[in-house]
């Protein structure tokens, strides 16, 4: 069974961003970079099903910027076997990724797409669903557990209420909430693999896709800052300042 993962280079989770002076969008000039968080979480998942015999070949695919080349040696030095980059300066829109995904998938046929629920920079939350729809298969999100038997995909999902296990089948795509698993560290020798295993670039135009925005950014600000609090000496002072505050 082959994997395909999607993979994206975001602003590293430790980093404030910043917004440009224009408010046009958020500035990445001279911002350390990482791989989404929920991506890498789909990548171990991805090398852990491997590693139990349940996938035979692990494919990363990003669509980015050459920078993203340094996103999939990540995902290489983490246990994947070859990687893809689809190569484009834009900033592409949920629909228009899952396009790109569904002309790649095309290509590569995998029996599953196992991929990050949500990107933190945009945290849109759309493309595996998306890809999806477009692909006509099943799909199981917010996973936690991920299990391969045959054909089926049992998957463990969390909803508001708890959890919900159903069982699709393959070809599926399956997107990684927090708790399925702990991503591994790259080890240095597994890094230096990771720079002689395939990494394929492809020119977005050669995929023959309307990636075309449907969305128009007006302006982007930051959030307003929050006021500080005040300390109160005594329960009936908490009591009388919420009363002052129209809160009791």
């Amino acid at each position: 069974m082959k994997v395909l993962v999607p993979v994206k280079r975001v602003i590293d989770y430790n980093v404030k961003a910043r917004v440009k002076p224009d408010q046009t969008g958020v500035d990445l000039a001279n911002v350390k970079m990482s791989m989404n968080p929920f991506c890498e979480i789909a990548v171990e998942e991805a090398v852990r099903l491997k590693e139990k015999g349940a996938a035979t070949e692990v494919v990363a695919v990003s669509i980015g910027p050459t920078q993203a080349q340094e996103t999939l040696r990540t995902a290489l030095a983490m246990g994947a076997d070859r990687a893809i980059l689809v190569q484009t300066d834009q900033d592409l829109e949920p629909l228009a990724v899952a396009k790109v995904l569904k002309a790649v998938i095309a290509e590569e046929s995998p029996e599953l797409v196992l991929m990050g629920k949500q990107a933190i920079d945009g945290d849109n939350n759309a493309t595996g669903q998306m890809l999806a729809a477009l692909l006509d298969w099943p799909q199981a999100t917010f996973a936690s557990a991920v299990e391969i038997a045959g054909s089926k995909a049992k998957v463990t999902r969390e909803v508001d209420g708890g959890l919900q296990t159903i069982e699709v089948d393959l070809p599926a795509v399956v997107t990684a909430d927090l708790r399925l698993n702990e991503p591994r560290y790259a080890s240095l020798p597994n890094i230096m693999k990771a720079k002689k295993k395939p990494l394929d670039v492809k020119e977005l135009g050669s995929l023959g896709v309307d990636t075309a925005p449907r969305l128009k950014v007006v302006k982007v600000t930051e959030p307003a800052k929050r006021q500080a609090g005040i300390k109160v000496e005594t329960a009936a002072d908490l009591v009388s300042n919420l009363k002052t505050a129209g809160v009791l």
